[in-house]
């Protein structure tokens, strides 16, 4: 047994592990179709992930037929995905695991071949996003500039959030995280480079993070505060965001989220290119989970180009109380036993990250299928 620091039991909210390397949500873009339903392939890769108190934060997974950006990625708005979630779920608790649902909408990064009637995909304003997305076909094309989203729709947004937290506590999860990063809906209301609003979810730090604040409530309104999460990337700049103060804004962001008695704050390091196969880090970037863990004064879930050493390096030295390793899970099934055992790590083959088949999803090799 590793006497390392994420070897440790910690307490998240509601949710005990045993251990602190997190997998985080991983978009894989493999649900069943039509229907965006999770099948039982989908089962299969998280049972192989699920370790005795481990923690596994399900993919990015869409509210509402209007969330959809990203074709093949999972919903949990219809009685039929419910159901596939509820094969998955079992699959991670028949280990001993814990497994918590990431819910999104993706706002502008959509396309109108995704969206309900061939609508153009929304946003706080009508800002498109820079370079080419995908269609429902997998296709390049340009991103669309978004429909600006009226005042009195924002209401059944934030209502469709609180119903995704219904639907996972039916499909048997544990808790649920709230998508606040990496460039979609929510975080397009926080950041001024997306939102040029002038009511009263534009202009001020308040009002650009009352739109994730009302989800939050009304998700942690439908279940419990100690077993909701909110996901941010302070300084990130993927999918063209950008804000004119971050630091300011996230201050005042997470101190905010600290007053709700979440169960964690998951927080995107900024130094971090998740695009790159080097791991090279930015020594420049600021260390978000360091500045912000005091401001949220709760659990802080880091992620972001860590290795073990510098995971166990966060965790002694309390900048962090768990650390997400993505990549690294998506290509070591038994990841926190490798960790444990200082066994050598398989390569991950990116282009298999994002749909297909089982290939590079299911058949990457464990500890114990090499022994056998």
């Amino acid at each position: 047994m590793s006497s390392s620091p994420l070897f440790t039991p910690v307490r998240l909210g509601a949710l005990e592990l045993q251990h602190r390397v997190v997998m985080p949500p991983l978009t894989r873009m493999r649900s069943r179709q039509p229907g965006d339903v999770p099948q039982e392939m989908n089962a299969v890769y998280y049972g192989q992930r699920a370790s005795k108190g481990g923690l596994i934060i399900a993919e990015a997974t869409d509210v509402s037929e209007q969330a959809r950006g990203y074709p093949g990625a999972p919903g949990i708005y219809s009685d039929e995905q419910v159901e596939g979630w509820r094969q998955v779920t079992d699959a991670v608790h028949a280990k001993g695991g814990l497994i918590v649902l990431q819910v999104w909408h993706t706002g502008r990064i959509s396309h109108s071949s995704m969206q309900p009637g061939g609508a153009l995909p929304v946003a706080p304003s009508a800002v498109a996003a820079p370079g080419d997305h995908m269609d429902i076909q997998g296709r390049p094309v340009p991103f669309e500039t978004p429909r600006a989203l009226r005042e009195d729709e924002i209401p059944g947004i934030v209502d469709a959030f609180r119903r995704a937290s219904v639907n996972a506590q039916r499909a048997g999860f544990d808790g649920i995280e709230i998508h606040s990063a990496n460039g979609y809906l929510i975080d397009q209301f926080l950041q001024d480079g997306t939102n040029r609003r002038e009511d009263r979810y534009g202009g001020s730090v308040e009002n650009r993070a009352r739109f994730l604040l009302e989800v939050v409530d009304a998700v942690a309104g439908a279940w419990s505060a100690d077993r909701v999460g909110v996901r941010v990337s302070p300084w990130g700049h993927f999918n063209g965001m950008s804000d004119s103060n971050p630091g300011a804004l996230f201050d005042h962001v997470t101190a905010e989220l600290g007053k709700r008695g979440l169960a964690y704050l998951h927080i995107v390091e900024p130094r971090a290119d998740q695009n790159s196969d080097t791991n090279a880090l930015d020594p420049n970037a600021p260390d978000a989970a360091s500045r912000f863990k005091s401001r949220f004064g709760g659990a802080v879930i880091a992620a972001g180009g860590f290795t073990q050493a510098t995971a166990t390096g966060a965790v002694a030295e309390g900048r962090a109380d768990a650390v997400a390793f993505g990549r690294l899970f998506i290509a070591n099934p038994d990841l926190p036993e490798r960790f444990r055992r200082g066994a050598p790590l398989n390569r991950y083959h990116r282009p298999s990250f994002y749909g297909g088949d089982a290939r590079g999803y299911l058949d990457y090799p464990s500890l114990d299928s090499e022994a056998a």
